[in-house]
């Protein structure tokens, strides 16, 4: 009898092409659609993706892959475990990534969990990642996709044995062209489907006036210091400013000043030189291991904290019960807590050695570089 699989579908290409080669593969495959996003009093879905078009395309493409279908409500897991610590965090100062909080607790979560129920033992989706086995100590590895433009190993570090020993990630060995070759030549509707750019739940990408909308004290006004503690002016919520930050500070003239750091506590914007932004330490909490169960000795690793970001020479350090301490070789700028931190392997940058967010960044010697 053939494997049970549940196939996500959000309506694109990526997640079709995944459902197709596992159904060439041999599996028997379920189509399941996510409905994640929050609705208007019509019903109608207000968000950039998980739309209603995103429904119809899956449904029609599992339709012509002889697949049966099927839409699930995880609106409220999607919105205690993404949407509101999303909130919570540009509220307190953070910059979080929600993407990372997804796919833990809903597409590596609640969708697993959901799986199990219609019978199937793993979930595929159509990340850029994949998905091997140490053949040594039988545990479950994580890689970079070959493509490495499309690479989305950086969201996926946070997964451990449980989750990604029932994963498939089947396009994680292909490059976007050829994942779009595949759908046309199998006359799959999404195959020349754009992209979605945006924070799934946001609407235009304008998570500033989401905020707003979801909490008003988001645009509570408060003082923009210097690090000495005088008062330059004002700004219009700290959720609607991130570390790094230039342009909008409204200070007028002189010397240019960035976003330092986010005083929740005080409501205070606090601005600085650009020298200010340098750190080459930083203490990454939840600390998730994939290769070996936890971090006892002190390990080289190349750490990335951005998307894209090429990951960084560092040492990871044990630290407090649940904590990694990572320093870099090289200070870098910008670093702000709630960022992901994803470590690599030092001797094969392609494995994914975990990953955790950013609790605190810190400077601990002249920089021998910028970032």
């Amino acid at each position: 009898m053939a494997e049970r699989v549940v196939a996500a579908m959000s309506g694109g290409v990526d997640s079709a092409v995944a459902a197709a080669l596992l159904k060439e593969a041999g599996y028997e495959v379920v189509g399941v659609t996510l409905r994640l996003a929050p609705r208007d009093g019509s019903g109608t879905l207000t968000r950039g993706c998980c739309t209603a078009r995103d429904a119809d395309d899956a449904r029609l493409t599992a339709r012509l892959l002889g697949l049966p279908h099927f839409v699930l409500n995880h609106e409220a897991t999607f919105d205690r475990t993404v949407i509101a610590p999303f909130t919570a965090a540009y509220l307190a100062g953070r910059t979080p990534n929600p993407c990372f909080a997804c796919n833990q607790h809903v597409k590596f979560g609640s969708l697993l969990a959901a799986a199990r129920r219609l019978g199937a033992a793993k979930v595929a989706t159509g990340h850029y990642a994949r998905i091997g086995r140490d053949p040594a100590t039988g545990r479950a590895l994580l890689r970079r996709a070959t493509d490495p433009q499309k690479d989305q190993s950086y969201f996926l570090c946070g997964l451990g044995q449980a989750q990604l020993s029932h994963a498939l990630m089947p396009v994680g060995d292909l490059h976007k062209d050829e994942v779009r070759a595949l759908a046309a030549a199998r006359g799959l509707p999404v195959a020349e489907k754009e992209e979605s750019q945006e924070i799934c739940f946001v609407p235009g990408s304008d998570y500033r006036a989401f905020l707003r909308e979801r909490a008003p004290e988001a645009a509570r006004p408060g003082p923009i210091r210097d690090r000495a503690g005088r008062i330059l002016g004002e700004h219009s919520g700290i959720a609607a400013y991130t570390v790094g930050q230039r342009r909008g500070l409204g200070l007028g003239g002189g010397a240019a000043r960035f976003v330092v750091a986010l005083n929740a506590e005080e409501n205070a914007v606090i601005v600085g030189e650009a020298d200010d932004l340098l750190v080459d330490a930083v203490e990454v909490g939840g600390a998730t291991f994939i290769p070996f169960e936890g971090l006892r000795t002190p390990r080289r690793a190349l750490v990335g904290t951005r998307h894209r970001q090429p990951p960084r020479p560092a040492v990871l350090l044990p630290g407090e019960p649940g904590t990694v301490i990572v320093r870099f070789e090289e200070s870098l700028r910008a670093v702000s807590p709630g960022q992901i931190a994803a470590f690599y392997d030092a001797e094969e940058p392609d494995l994914v050695v975990g990953g955790g967010m950013v609790a605190r960044a810190w400077l601990t010697r002249p920089p021998r570089a910028e970032g």
